[in-house]
């Protein structure tokens, strides 16, 4: 599979989907690009909502490609890199339309961002999610803003500690699935359903549902280049990349 991000207009809801090689890892060029396709379908009339997924039936996002982080080496690069996933949350918050998200397998670091980035958010029983950026010798500063406002600040922070995976339950209770199914076909059957319904929404109410949803978060914009700065910086960490060697290891040997 190559790295895409694809949009589909079906009955007024666009459909964006994303996927890469290794567990749907969100490379640069593919964070903008999934920006850039949250503004342009929220920008059309015709669109009530956006349902963002990823490809294939197993992870739903493994967070940052570990292979660009590896490949970064200078701090402008590093910035543009996680200003990726700033630009990612930013759209899906001020696109003006209902976001919802489908996630069908384990999620972390920044996947965990586009869930709690979402207005309405689905999910089956194996669902779990994480953020494991202390793994690597960073931490989720750049989503972290979007986590704390699903859960609190004191669960944030717990999970950015012990960067131990949260069961779909436990997301479920913490608002941040709105939907737990136990498989995929329960998930996709009721997810389904519910874009029918949403489609025929008024438009002027589902968009000032989302307004109101999101008031209180425009400081969002000025905390961000602070916490983008966090992440590249700690990322050009010989340490970090030694992280990052040691969990790739990790992996090839599974």
């Amino acid at each position: 599979m190559n790295e895409f991000v694809a949009s589909e207009l079906k009955n007024n809801i666009a459909e964006i989907t994303f996927g890469t090689p290794k567990s749907n890892s969100l490379p640069g060029a593919i964070l903008e690009k999934l920006a850039q396709t949250i503004l342009d379908e929220g920008a059309k009339d015709e669109v009530k909502a956006i349902l963002v997924k990823s490809e294939g039936e197993k992870a739903f996002c493994a967070g940052a490609s570990f292979d660009e982080l590896l490949a970064i080496e200078e701090l402008e690069a590093s910035t543009q890199f996680f200003g990726g996933f700033a630009k990612v949350l930013n759209a899906m918050r001020n696109c003006g339309k209902i976001v919802v998200v489908r996630v069908q397998g384990k999620t972390t670091g920044g996947g965990v961002g586009i869930a709690c980035g979402a207005d309405y958010c689905f999910a089956t029983k194996d669902s779990a999610l994480a953020l494991t950026e202390i793994n690597l010798g960073i931490g989720p500063f750049v989503i972290g803003p979007y986590v704390e406002r699903k859960i609190g600040k004191s669960q944030f922070s717990a999970m950015a500690i012990d960067a131990d995976f949260r069961s779909a339950d436990w997301a479920e209770q913490h608002n941040i699935y709105h939907s737990v199914s136990e498989n995929i076909q329960e998930m996709d059957a009721s997810l389904e359903k519910f874009m029918t319904t949403l489609a025929s929404r008024s438009s002027e109410a589902l968009a000032l549902i989302k307004k109101v949803s999101w008031e209180g978060t425009d400081h969002f914009n000025e905390l961000m280049p602070a916490r983008i700065h966090m992440s590249a910086s700690l990322i050009l960490e010989d340490s970090a990349k030694k992280n990052i060697e040691t969990i790739k290891e990790r992996l090839r040997a599974k």
